[in-house]
């Protein structure tokens, strides 16, 4: 089928070829077109350009868009949205007082996750996980990185994977599943963390290889959680296996987990609010991408990524939401992107870049996501009529969405 959109009145992230990672400078530049039209035929872009050099084309449907613009949708490379529950009392008591840390030493944080997952069954964390991802879909998502590590044992940590697999089968979104069985230490294992690791390392990854449920593996690796070392264990043994590495590292402090994460290729160091020079170095010397989390800066009340040192290093910046019920319980790109430019003092150009190309190479779907290019699937936000892009990021709180098409189909 093919879809004819006309007058649009910006077309953005037009790129006539697969564009590699945007760095430094590179990230103030966005490609767009004035009065365009976009060409979709079974479920790609097919072509685009100006209105005035539109062609005779036969088509069997036509979208007139006149005031509106279109982007391609987000890639969210970072989220634990299979999760059971809530947890709206921490959020109070972090209101009075406590820390983030505070709470996970009382028994809460993670480990209060991980209870609440190990009580819920699998049918009902997937119905939960699926009207999630309805809402980010809708929102503008259509490519997600969903972590398990609220199982932390065998048991839960495949039941979380299994639901991923399920919602893939379910959903027109991309998704891409990461086995985080390092992201806390359970309690029966809390004056033996080596015995955990052994565990994680012996039994959980060669069912998660086996049975296929993992693309990526992860390790919260900071003071009070995983060492560099513990990390690095868990490293080995999962690309020895094939997994390729995306890492939660300097969120609370800087132990050297990103020049650990470098050695071992990883893919991308998520949080990154506390960046020291060598950290920087580490990356400038590799193809690591940095991972900037501005909701959970928000939601936590924490300093947020230095983004702003980062591209002016010549450095690669991604945006995601950390979509989890702790410390950021929001998938919202949107904010995400607003939230970016407000605190982070990101252009709208770079926080475009950073959570569509550059979040699409984060998540291993660059040849199919990330900008309007033809052979790439028909993913695309048209937005309310509005009058510049920036001001999507500067009218934060509102969605300004008029319709999300996912494969070349509109969301209803």
């Amino acid at each position: 089928m093919k879809i004819l959109f006309t007058h649009i009145k910006e077309l953005l992230q037009t790129r006539d070829n697969p564009t590699p990672i945007l760095k430094g400078q590179a990230m103030k530049t966005l490609p767009s077109i004035k009065n365009a039209y976009l060409l979709i035929e079974d479920q790609k872009i097919s072509q685009f350009g100006s209105m005035d050099s539109l062609p005779e084309l036969e088509v069997d449907k036509k979208v007139e868009l006149s005031g509106k613009m279109v982007l391609p949708t987000w890639c969210d490379s970072h989220t634990h949205l299979v999760y059971a529950g809530n947890r709206e009392q921490e959020f109070i008591d972090r209101i009075n007082g406590l820390s983030y840390e505070e709470i996970a030493q009382k028994g809460g944080g993670i480990l209060n996750s991980a209870k609440t997952l190990e009580n819920t069954s699998e049918d009902a964390l997937f119905e939960q996980s699926l009207k999630r991802l309805e809402a980010v879909s809708h929102q503008g998502t259509a490519a997600i990185e969903i972590k398990s590590g609220y199982g932390l044992s065998l048991e839960g940590e495949l039941k979380m994977l299994r639901v991923i697999q399920r919602l893939k089968k379910h959903s027109n979104v991309t998704i891409k599943s990461t086995f985080l069985g390092a992201h806390a230490v359970p309690l029966q294992y809390k004056d033996n963390q080596t015995a955990y690791i052994d565990y994680i390392i012996q039994h959980i990854l060669p069912e998660v290889v086996s049975q296929q449920l993992a693309e990526y593996i992860d390790v919260f690796c900071e003071k009070g959680y995983f060492s560099v070392n513990d990390m690095e264990r868990i490293l080995e043994a999962a690309t020895a296996k094939g997994l390729t590495p995306k890492v939660h590292v300097n969120q609370f402090n800087a132990i050297g987990g990103i020049a650990s994460a470098v050695k071992y290729n990883a893919l991308t160091v998520d949080h990154l609010e506390v960046i020291e020079k060598e950290d920087i170095i580490a990356l400038q010397n590799s193809d690591t991408l940095a991972v900037a989390l501005p909701l959970c800066s928000f939601f936590l009340g924490i300093p947020y990524t230095p983004a702003r040192e980062l591209i002016n290093a010549g450095l690669p910046l991604v945006l995601a939401s950390d979509y989890n019920p702790g410390s950021s319980p929001s998938g919202n790109m949107n904010q995400v992107v607003s939230t970016a430019c407000i605190k982070m003092k990101l252009s709208p150009e770079e926080a475009i870049n950073a959570a569509t190309i550059n979040a699409a190479h984060a998540m291993g779907v660059s040849a199919t996501h990330g900008s309007i290019t033809p052979g790439k699937m028909a993913n695309f936000i048209v937005t309310k009529s509005v009058p510049s892009y920036g001001y999507l990021a500067y009218d934060f709180g509102n969605i300004n969405i008029d319709t999300v098409y996912i494969n070349g189909q509109a969301l209803s």
